[in-house]
């Protein structure tokens, strides 16, 4: 799947995900990186290309828009409302995975047990 097609779809891909996340609160660029670094204890690094690439993509999706009322050189992004619908539905997805993959390892393992 694409990540224009992924985007369409209402899924995030995970560098997307963290992007979003990131934007929970205004950020340049540099900082949202910085930011996802922090966030991950450093798991997860988005490059400058990746990072814009889709920065593009989900303006274009409206999920988030560039702040033009800063008075800095530096482009500021945020969340819409839009985008944060979708990281809350996102958060609850892949909550919804961890607790099918503990499952999953749980009946491979023999144990019946439901997982919460």
């Amino acid at each position: 799947m694409s990540r224009k097609n992924s985007l369409q779809m209402d899924q995030l891909t995970d560098s997307a995900y963290y992007i979003l996340l990131a934007l929970l609160t205004p950020r340049h660029g540099y900082a949202i990186m910085k930011y996802i670094e922090e966030l991950t204890d450093d798991e997860i690094k988005i490059g400058p290309a990746t990072l814009y690439t889709l920065i593009k993509k989900m303006q274009e999706s409206s999920l988030i828009l560039l702040d033009e009322d800063g008075e800095e050189r530096r482009k500021t992004y945020s969340i819409t409302e839009k985008g944060r619908t979708l990281i809350a539905d996102e958060i609850e997805r892949r909550l919804r995975m961890s607790r099918h993959g503990n499952l999953a390892l749980l009946n491979a393992e023999g144990d019946t047990d439901e997982v919460q």
